[in-house]
């Protein structure tokens, strides 16, 4: 009786390993109704061939690659709605232990760390073990003989599923059971494949920019300063999401009255973001190059690309270039492909107060400090900022307080000091929404006063979400956000075509672009002559 206790626990470890889900919405007790085909492969296998070979060691450590992929997907998801690239994303783990150091603290994000290296350890063990037990059996070579047949009859039904599911071949039906573990890692395997050749094809595209050698671009902005304001995880939830719409729909009332008194006319619309939940720059480099940015390695094969930005644009028609980027605190090397004549990371915007945990500063502050960073120049302006204040983990929150006492930013120190901390309010995702509905909030109404405050100087500013919020936090896995643009009404005039809303509501069922498709429909507009014949000459 104890042997097959044994046997049932041990199968019961492989049995669940192989049923865990990589997706938050799918980690519930029905994940148990699954039945993997794996298991009879794996317990019949260790049965046949017992412990020669190293075979159980093997087969835990194959076992333990596809936890770890699992395990990888399930951040991604939660973090970022799309699934985990080993080609692409390995450079978040950096950024992820950072963002954890600074939201629980250096010894406990230390402890986290050293705690997941021991799980795997355990999990490893204890995977190696569960093998061990079945592959004791040492049974007369019949039992392993039948062992060996049944185990490969198995194998060849795994594997029917896993190609009917990956569409190597089709069958009218699913064959029952799922080989869903087999599936999950191979898929992963053609992933890694298929973005070495994507990398190279994207490197190929960036190289055949018609409008790269385009002259007399942007004419028709007559020298007026531009100004694109990215709002941190401002996306369609705030419209659409009963959550955050009423606060955030208000808000947006109140400056468009405010915006409309300045005499400014305002258009509204939808871009599509290559990302959701993080990952900014990546929406950042989508619209200002041109190119779909998806991941971190075309990010990466654009910039090599020497694709132009738009602010490369904007500088060959006498722009000074700027970019105001207070979430930079450290190198930032890759900002020499973007065509910025000026770069203000944190350290270089003259912030006094308190941080703001991972917040460098609030977005009142930088927004009332640019235009003092900028020495004399004679260009007109074209002025990138990026503000962070609704930026994970949404807290503290910081308050509006008048234009004209924001000073040198310490009248923000006791903001900053009010809690709760980061690892008490992920606690309750409740909290975390009402904490994201506030800081959405926050940010819009900094951005839109200080609009208004621009009424006189008649700019153009556009104003854009760089993509969603979390999944869970958003509440959908839509990745489209709002973009408003914001000037004189014979300049926004230049945009009719674009099938924009009047206001900064846009319509729920207007036009959604592509991020990508900005540049090129910013450089039409705004160019007199028809960017076609330029090209052309």
């Amino acid at each position: 009786m104890t042997r097959v206790a044994g046997l049932a626990l041990a199968a019961a470890v492989i049995f669940a390993v192989l049923v865990l889900p990589n997706h938050p919405g799918t980690m519930k007790w029905s994940a148990l109704n699954r039945w993997p085909l794996e298991l009879p492969v794996l317990l019949l296998g260790a049965v046949a061939i017992g412990r020669r070979w190293g075979v159980t060691h093997v087969g835990a450590f194959v076992l333990v690659a596809a936890v770890v992929i699992k395990l990888a997907d399930y951040g991604m998801f939660t973090a970022f709605n799309r699934t985990f690239n080993p080609v692409l994303d390995l450079f978040l783990v950096g950024a992820g232990l950072s963002l954890l150091r600074d939201s629980v603290g250096t010894m406990l994000a230390v402890l986290a760390v050293v705690g997941a290296c021991a799980g795997l350890v355990i999990l490893f063990i204890a995977i190696e073990r569960s093998l061990r037990v079945w592959a004791a059996l040492s049974p007369r070579p019949l039992v392993r003989w039948s062992a060996a047949i049944l185990a490969v009859v198995g194998a060849g039904w795994a594997a029917a599923d896993a190609g009917h599911h990956l569409d190597v071949w089709r069958f009218d039906k699913s064959p029952p059971g799922t080989a869903w573990t087999t599936r999950l890692t191979v898929k992963r395997g053609i992933e890694v494949r298929q973005t070495a050749v994507d990398l190279a094809r994207f490197a190929d595209e960036a190289q055949r920019d018609a409008y790269a050698d385009a002259t007399g671009l942007l004419d028709a902005l007559d020298g007026r300063d531009v100004i694109l304001i990215w709002i941190e995880s401002y996306g369609r939830a705030s419209f659409d999401n009963p959550l955050y719409a009423p606060t955030h729909l208000a808000t947006l009332r109140a400056a468009e009255a405010e915006i409309a008194r300045t005499g400014m006319a305002m258009k509204s619309g939808w871009l599509t973001s290559p990302t959701a939940g993080g990952q900014s720059w990546l929406a950042h480099g989508a619209l200002a190059s041109g190119l779909w940015t998806s991941d971190h390695g075309r990010y990466k094969a654009m910039l090599a690309s020497g694709q132009k930005w738009l602010f490369h644009f904007a500088r060959d028609a006498g722009y000074r270039t700027t970019a105001v980027m207070p979430a930079i605190t450290m190198g930032w090397p890759e900002s020499l492909a973007m065509g910025f004549d000026h770069v203000f990371p944190a350290a270089d915007i003259p912030y006094e107060g308190d941080p703001f945990r991972w917040v460098t500063m609030p977005d009142q502050f930088t927004l009332a400090a640019y235009r003092d960073l900028l020495p004399a120049d004679p260009r007109p302006d074209f002025i990138q900022i990026a503000l962070i204040s609704s930026h994970a983990p949404w807290t503290p929150i910081a308050e509006m307080v008048p234009w004209d006492a924001v000073g040198d930013g310490t009248i923000f120190n006791d903001m900053a000091a009010r809690g709760p901390a980061p690892k008490d309010l992920w606690r309750d995702r409740d909290a975390v929404r009402d904490a994201y509905r506030r800081s959405v909030d926050y940010a819009l109404r900094v951005t839109f006063s200080h609009v208004a405050r621009l009424g006189d100087a008649a700019p153009l500013v556009i104003v854009a979400g760089d993509h969603q919020a979390a999944g869970f936090v958003a509440g959908s896995d839509n990745k489209d956000v709002a973009v408003h643009m914001i000037g004189p009404s014979d300049v926004i005039e230049r945009i009719d075509h674009w099938n924009w809303t009047d206001g900064l509501i846009p319509a729920g069922d207007g036009p959604v672009r592509r991020m990508d498709s900005f540049r090129d429909d910013f450089l039409d507009a705004f160019t007199r002559a028809q960017v076609s014949e330029i090209v052309a000459r």
